[in-house]
């Protein structure tokens, strides 16, 4: 298995007969997914989704693709395919539309209707081009065949690649639940006569590689629900992603048959709910959704509301409502229904708010106690399934960490695929197939991009480290007047601790070491205020060391007159 080098440069020319096949995000994470295909000087992409941020990234709100190795190229872009509506694969397109609006997008019909509902709130009317199973389009060189897929969301689509230095087949997230609600299956025929032609490379997802066996129908959650539904005697909460239409139907369906009205709680939920139901992929009986204002005209036991934060995001309604911090307030008897799995990374956040839910008394069900969701990835049994059917040339494992990839890798190897075929990659990683063989040949930009409010990409790691340093240690400011001419100090210095667990009154002890510090170096003819301001940070640093054990970041503002 041939595998990233921390040395690697930047890629050599494409030679005119290779395709080349860079990943900006998705590898060794859960999220960010994002693919950038290259034949011929023409360029396409595949997915162009967001990253979650975790405690470390204070302030985050998203985390973007790195877009510096297209940004000179975009006008070579002949189009991104979206492979489904989930923001992991789909969050980003603004942001890159924002750089160029008329790069084609090509997918289902509901992944469009998801992203072109975003697009709207960044004022930007993008060109569409809407593709079903079995549709076969060409996008500049790209001979692009678009293939059903299961997921967790309708309408998910892999892709299969044509171009004269061979097909490349991108599967997207998928799953086989042979039982799907909507009856739609991933199409192993059209994986199976894609085999026949020949894959030379598949990318494939593996998110679930490490689970052994297959994952339940969806199919078996209905029956968990309606037990649930039928031991609540008050409120029924639900969490879920705000794409997970086959999850909400189960849910309506439920309501429904328990004689509960359901209101959408949250902007993101209310928008897709109500598109999923425009175009037929939500099946609401007439009456059962309402307004959220018109709940408290009803008894709790009629009740459902159905809301984001299923993932412990801290603005979200869930995580707001375990904090108090929401219109709806939770009371002894709600039941909470987590209906998602955990994002890794995500766990600690989760339970902090099961735990506050719990504390206001209500009964929280979750993947942890109860079935009541199953993954839309496909566990390892359906993977070994999966490529005995496609017996690909070479593989690259892509959307996953680590440990996902290389347990997706040994998969493919268990099933035929020589070790010397298989490629893991990480984000940035290039890789070139030519003549047959899928190879690694250099490395490109692919950091995080941080989106903080309206600002995308100022953010650093540095201010993140400072960022978390403010919030775990505090901030300790110093301020004085010096004389410019001779160094002595005029005012101050004056000491004031945010957050640093420090009472001003403790500084009186660090005070003369202060003085003293800044008298001599006068005397050595250091007076620069920048100077002094470092002589002040080890000083007070050392001192708050030495007596505290914490390191506060610590602000020294030193006024020249």
């Amino acid at each position: 298995m041939s595998h990233p080098h921390p040395e690697l440069g930047p890629p050599s020319p494409l030679p005119a007969n290779g395709l080349r096949i860079t990943p900006l995000g998705g590898l060794g994470e859960i999220g960010r997914n994002m693919t950038v295909f290259e034949y011929g000087g023409r360029l396409l992409i595949v997915d162009c989704g967001v990253l979650f941020p975790e405690e470390e990234q204070p302030g985050i709100d998203l985390i973007l693709p790195d877009f510096t190795s297209i940004r000179d190229r975009l006008d070579d872009i002949e189009g991104i395919v979206l492979t489904h509506g989930h923001e992991d694969h789909i969050g980003g397109v603004p942001f890159l539309l924002r750089e160029k609006p008329d790069i084609p997008l090509i997918g289902s019909k509901l992944t469009l209707a998801f992203i072109e509902a975003k697009l709207q709130e960044h004022r930007i009317r993008p060109y569409t081009l809407e593709v079903t199973e079995g549709h076969r389009e060409r996008i500049g060189p790209f001979d692009c065949e678009f293939v059903a897929v299961n997921h967790s969301i309708p309408d998910a689509l892999a892709v299969a690649i044509r171009t004269p230095a061979g097909m490349v087949v991108h599967t997207g997230d998928f799953k086989m639940d042979q039982l799907p609600l909507d009856n739609r299956l991933t199409d192993l025929h059209a994986f199976a006569r894609l085999s026949e032609e020949g894959i030379d490379l598949l990318l494939s997802d593996s998110t679930n590689a490490e689970v052994p066996g297959f994952v339940p129908p969806e199919r078996d959650i209905s029956n968990v629900l309606r037990q649930v539904f039928a031991g609540a005697r008050k409120r029924i909460i639900v969490a879920s992603f705000a794409s997970h239409i086959h999850r909400i139907q189960q849910i309506l369906d439920a309501a429904h048959e328990y004689g509960r009205r359901v209101a959408f709680v949250g902007r993101s939920m209310v928008r897709n709910m109500g598109i999923a139901r425009d175009l037929g992929y939500l099946r609401v009986p007439p009456g059962l959704v309402v307004d959220v204002k018109t709940l408290d005209d009803l008894p709790d036991s009629e009740v459902v509301l159905v809301c984001t934060g299923s993932q412990g995001e801290p603005m979200a309604a869930l995580s707001r409502m375990a904090n108090r911090d929401h219109q709806i307030r939770i009371v002894q008897g709600d039941t909470v229904i987590l209906a998602s799995s955990l994002i890794p990374g995500n766990e600690n956040a989760v339970y902090r708010v099961i735990n506050g839910l719990t504390r206001w008394g209500a009964n929280v069900v979750h993947k942890g106690n109860a079935k009541v969701h199953v993954s839309g990835h496909a566990s390892a049994g359906e993977l070994l399934y999966f490529y005995n059917i496609c017996r690909p040339k070479n593989l690259m494992p892509v959307h996953g960490e680590w440990r996902h990839l290389r347990a997706n890798a040994e998969l493919g190897a268990l099933t035929g695929v020589p070790h010397d075929r298989i490629v893991i990659a990480e984000d940035g990683v290039v890789v070139d197939l030519i003549d047959g063989r899928a190879k690694i040949s250099g490395k490109v930009q692919a950091g995080y991009v941080y989106v903080d409010g309206l600002s995308v990409g100022d953010v650093g790691e540095p201010a993140l480290k400072d960022r978390k340093i403010l919030g775990d240690e505090g901030i300790i400011s110093v301020f004085m007047v010096l004389d410019s001419s001779t160094g002595k100090i005029t005012g101050g210095p004056h000491i004031q601790a945010r957050g640093s667990g420090i009472e001003d009154d403790a500084f009186t002890a660090v005070l003369p070491k202060i003085v003293d510090v800044l008298e001599r170096s006068a005397q050595d003819g250091v007076v620069e205020a920048h100077q002094m301001q470092q002589l002040v940070r080890r000083t007070l640093g050392k001192w708050v060391s030495d007596t505290y054990r914490r390191r506060p970041m610590i602000l020294p503002v030193v006024v020249e007159v």
